[in-house]
């Protein structure tokens, strides 16, 4: 296995895995942290009045770091990790860290208005739709949607493509009159169906579906035109990784702790005109108008999210725009899925070959009492949280936009090595 992986880019790590990391925040260090902490002094560097100079884009420095395929919270860029770390104590000669920060003050107005303006350009959102920076995660939206959108006896129609888009319908059904129009639960969600044989309500509000569907690795390649109303879209997990036409929607959602952030912050970009309907029940936290109308600052928003964001926009746009990062994520699912494809059926991905996700790839063992074996020596390898979500159980291999090629090159190369082995 060490021959197999010595030509790739991090075999350093692997032949000397007691390499100490060059970092203030070594975890051999941590016991003693107070007593080092005096020497690393980020002051003479944070108060400089030096412009600051956007990301480059660039390999990641994954020196005592690991490979990390988890869904979500996910791994983000190395170097924008770093910026962070950089700006943590006091950003920009302000005297504070973001986390201080009156979120009124000019200096966050600064990050969350520079923050949106990137996304815009990423997305080319048009200026007759909205952004928000919300809290509560993806599955708050389930409720926000219909509450904004429709009255309690509106119809309105989900197409299920996985468990993130049942739980999106059944939510709605506390607050509307929804349809599901198509499931794949009875074949496993492995499938997306023809959109010309859609029963659709003929009064239906809005159509709504889960671009890329976390679990079960499925992932639209096109979007249904709805007959009526509009079309909505939970874009979580695979927010970011391409271009999309945002004008096809009147709504479009994402957690943000896939691809473009941590934990904390949820991203809404709504058509204007769709704002200041909501039911008389909905909660002024829900209320999208609310939101609009003081520029996501109605309270205090998830600043330090928000701002780690506008980092991860500027990232993208040093590559050169979605455009580029698509490629770059297609290179790096197309080199997992041959694996699996040429592996004779040692491992198997169950996912339909025409909408398997570009994000999330979920794979079986044709022996699956080894797949826990397989889990356990990928993280001996510095490969981690490659475990199924426990609903179904196998491997997923979680590949957003920051997992560096290197990453599914060492991932392809231990596979092959265990098949070897396993055979």
């Amino acid at each position: 296995m060490a021959t197999k992986l010595a030509s790739s880019s991090n075999s350093i790590l692997l032949q000397n895995p007691n390499r100490k990391p060059n970092s203030i925040f070594n975890t051999a260090a941590v016991p003693h942290f107070s007593a080092k902490i005096k020497p690393f002094s980020i002051r003479c560097a944070a108060t400089s009045t030096t412009p600051v100079t956007p990301i480059q884009a660039q390999t990641p420095d994954t020196d005592g770091r690991v490979f990390n395929f988890a869904a979500g919270p996910a791994t983000l860029p190395a170097h924008v990790i770093k910026k962070a770390q950089g700006e943590l104590y006091d950003w920009h000669g302000s005297g504070m860290s973001v986390m201080e920060m009156s979120h009124r003050g000019k200096e966050f107005l600064s990050i969350i208005q520079k923050a949106e303006s990137d996304l815009r350009a990423l997305l080319n959102i048009p200026e007759d739709y909205a952004v928000l920076f919300l809290q509560g995660g993806a599955t708050t939206q389930f409720a926000a949607i219909p509450l904004n959108l429709c009255e309690r006896d509106d119809s309105v129609d989900y197409l299920v493509t996985g468990s993130w888009g049942d739980k999106a319908f059944k939510e709605a059904q506390k607050f509307c009159k929804p349809k599901v129009i198509w499931s794949g639960k009875s074949e496993k969600y492995t499938k997306i169906p023809s959109f010309h044989g859609l029963e659709q309500s003929p009064d239906a509000k809005y159509l709504h579906i889960c671009a890329n569907e976390t679990i079960h690795g499925v992932e639209f390649k096109d979007y249904p035109t709805p007959k009526n109303g509009l079309l909505i879209a939970d874009m979580s997990s695979n927010f970011c990784s391409k271009p999309v036409d945002v004008t096809k929607f009147g709504l479009i959602y994402a957690g943000a702790q896939k691809n473009v952030g941590p934990s904390g912050v949820t991203i809404v970009i709504v058509r204007k005109d769709l704002i200041g309907n909501a039911q008389g029940i909905t909660p002024v936290m829900l209320d999208y108008k609310i939101h609009a109308d003081n520029n996501s600052l109605y309270n205090t928003p998830p600043c330090f999210c928000i701002y780690m964001c506008g980092l991860v926009f500027e990232d993208l746009l040093a590559q050169g725009g979605l455009e580029e990062v698509e490629k770059k994520n297609k290179k790096k699912a197309d080199l997992l899925y041959n694996a699996i494809d040429e592996s004779n059926g040692f491992f198997r991905c169950p996912v339909e070959k025409s909408v398997r996700s570009l994000m999330n790839v979920p794979f079986t063992l044709e022996k699956s009492d080894l797949e826990t074996e397989f889990i356990k020596e990928a993280a001996k390898e510095k490969m981690v949280a490659l475990k199924g979500h426990r609903s179904v159980g196998g491997m997923r291999a979680s590949i957003y936009n920051a997992m560096p090629l290197a990453g599914v090159e060492q991932l392809v190369a231990f596979m092959k090595d265990f098949q070897a082995r396993h055979a």
